[in-house]
């Protein structure tokens, strides 16, 4: 029997693991370190290029950040804590770009406004109202608003083009918005702890059982999926990083702290247009407000996408249901994962959320000439042959115990860790991958708590992240000099 031991076992070679990883590293070389991904090759599921939006998720344009409340006003808090947490992905990015992890920011980066545009009265009130909260606050100070047709021409040029002058509109512009291809940032991360000693990478082999030792290690049985072989895998910590996966490897692991947590699998599909007479007039994201019904994640955007260098239009997302938990999962994973402890929940959020599922009936029924119809609210002039199809990643969203509901639906991330620390897991979905270093940063704080107070670990934290341990929200000037090094360093200035 093969047995390996390591100070830390990474499972999913997503953007999460290798996130985690290079922190773990960067704070201290010495660690051995594991990573293990079941495909052939890392990044392939939903850290893919194609698999994602590609958002710099900072809340400037994503309108479901700021709802409007019962009495009228916009609820901002929400959007605040996602432009903060983008921040110190900008820094820990800035902080590799300047170590040379990266090749060139624009490998993974590029500047890409973001904006908002809605029609109707009732939406451009809505914005107006947005806006006159978000811009009082110093995250937000860059936005701009408008309603006359011609500086939306000049912003958003396709969005504008053939549309009823007499129309009612609104919009919002951050010009230092960014497209970010977190595949590329994956691998290169992943390239990068590669070459370091005391780290290596498993791919094409899958985690089947856990097993809590009398040492408090983890001992974790591997399989190799073109061998056949079983090795375990004795870790003194296990991150669950896997994206959909993570549910059942958490559930596998028999800890109390996911008792109850169930999943509910959303695929995604986009338009896309590779066309290029099309694609250099637009260079944006632009989001507009989700269909009553829809979920959260379904909000409707025509983004620019810059992927290994190749500019491409991508507009969606439309919704379906599978039973997968990932892109490359079994239509059994959904029944797989039911359990005694998470049935109820579950039932509960079935019974609650009709709805939902009577709009994901509806998106899986569209046809191409619907998706296009849908287009043309964003691109009046879409022409059919101009886009094709193709399929995004899995999202599987949580359901967790509600004392009052018996169940709820979470559209969001959650991380859960053991009361020992020796085990922590990842799931949900957007605004994901935008926060997966300051969610890291999180895991550390709590997983490595001794080490994490220490002075070296401090210095080095503050030396990756410069506004480590200050709040970015409640400081204007630390705020302002983090901005310019972090626009700066990833070439992302207007």
């Amino acid at each position: 029997m093969s047995v390996k031991s390591v100070d830390v076992l990474l499972v999913g070679g997503g953007v999460m693991s290798a996130t985690l990883g290079v922190l773990l590293k960067q704070l201290d070389p010495s660690i051995s370190m594991l990573m293990v991904e079941k495909n052939e090759k890392v990044a392939l599921e939903s850290s893919d290029g194609w698999n994602n939006a590609g958002t710099g998720h900072a809340a400037y344009c994503e309108l479901n950040y700021t709802p409007m409340m019962p009495d009228g006003s916009i609820d901002t808090q929400k959007a605040v804590n996602i432009n903060a947490a983008f921040e110190v992905s900008l820094q820990f990015w800035s902080y590799l770009v300047n170590k040379g992890f990266f090749p060139d920011p624009t490998h993974f980066i590029n500047r890409t406004p973001h904006q908002s545009f809605v029609w109707g009265e009732k939406n451009v009130e809505f914005l107006r109202k947005r806006f006159a909260e978000l811009s009082k606050l110093p995250m937000f100070s860059a936005m701009e608003y408008s309603e006359d047709p011609d500086v939306l021409r000049e912003w958003m040029p396709l969005v504008m083009q053939g549309r009823d002058p007499q129309e009612k509109v609104a919009g919002t512009r951050v010009q230092h918005g960014a497209d970010v291809d977190y595949g590329s940032i994956t691998r290169d991360l992943i390239y990068n702890l590669s070459k370091e000693t005391g780290f290596e990478l498993l791919v094409s082999h899958e985690v089947k059982a856990f097993r809590k030792r009398p040492d408090q290690r983890w001992s974790v049985a591997v399989k190799d999926k073109i061998m056949g072989k079983t090795q375990y895998i004795n870790a003194k910590f296990v991150f669950l990083g896997a994206g959909g996966g993570a549910l059942p490897l958490l559930q596998a692991s028999g800890v109390p702290e996911g008792l109850g947590y169930g999943g509910f699998p959303v695929s995604g599909q986009w338009l896309v247009c590779k066309k290029a007479e099309i694609v250099e007039q637009h260079s944006a994201k632009v989001y507009g407000k989700a269909p009553i019904g829809a979920p959260p994640m379904s909000v409707p955007h025509l983004d620019t996408r810059v992927i290994d260098g190749e500019k491409a239009l991508l507009f969606g997302p439309f919704a379906g249901f599978t039973t997968k938990f990932l892109k490359q999962g079994s239509y059994l994973d959904l029944i797989k994962s039911v359990r005694p402890n998470n049935l109820f929940p579950m039932m509960r959020v079935g019974l609650r959320h009709t709805d939902l599922t009577r709009y994901l009936i509806s998106e899986v029924m569209l046809s191409h000439e619907d998706r296009v119809e849908s287009l043309r609210n964003f691109f009046p002039d879409a022409q059919l042959d101009d886009w094709h199809l193709a399929i995004a990643g899995q999202r599987v969203q949580i359901i967790k115990k509600d004392p009052k509901l018996g169940g709820k639906l979470e559209f969001g991330t959650e991380v859960i860790t053991t009361q020992d620390g020796s085990l922590a897991a990842l799931l949900g979905a957007s605004p994901g991958a935008s926060t997966a270093v300051d969610t890291m940063v999180g895991i550390l704080e709590i997983c490595f708590a001794d080490r994490v107070g220490s002075e070296a670990w401090q210095t080095k934290l503050k030396e990756m992240i410069p506004s480590y341990g200050q709040s970015l929200k409640e400081n204007p000037e630390l705020l302002k000099e983090v901005r310019q090094y972090t626009l700066s360093s990833l070439k992302l200035n207007p």
